[in-house]
């Protein structure tokens, strides 16, 4: 069964390059693992974004952050101060 999740981050002022460099080496991998950036949208004063993600089943959601290319670059993540939150979303129609 498909998932949705909703990713939101808050950056401290000043880490959007840190943050953009993360998302760069780990973006491209979603495809690899069945995952699919439908939305990605940040703030105006660039110190919030937010990804609307797809997978294809729990085991694909799984996989993903268990890449060792994703782990790598965790130290990337780590120095753009980002507060993450992940939420698994639903359609309400």
């Amino acid at each position: 069964m498909a998932v949705t999740y909703l990713l939101l981050a808050r950056l401290p002022e000043g880490r959007l390059s840190a943050f953009d460099a993360y998302e760069s080496a780990v973006l491209p991998l979603l495809a690899e693992h069945g995952g699919r950036l439908e939305r990605r949208l940040r703030a105006l004063d660039d110190r919030t974004e937010a990804h609307l993600v797809s997978f294809p089943s729990d085991e694909h959601v799984a996989a993903y952050p268990a890449d060792p290319r994703r782990s790598a670059a965790a130290p990337l993540l780590e120095s753009s101060e980002a507060a993450i939150e992940l939420l698994a979303v639903r359609d309400v129609r």
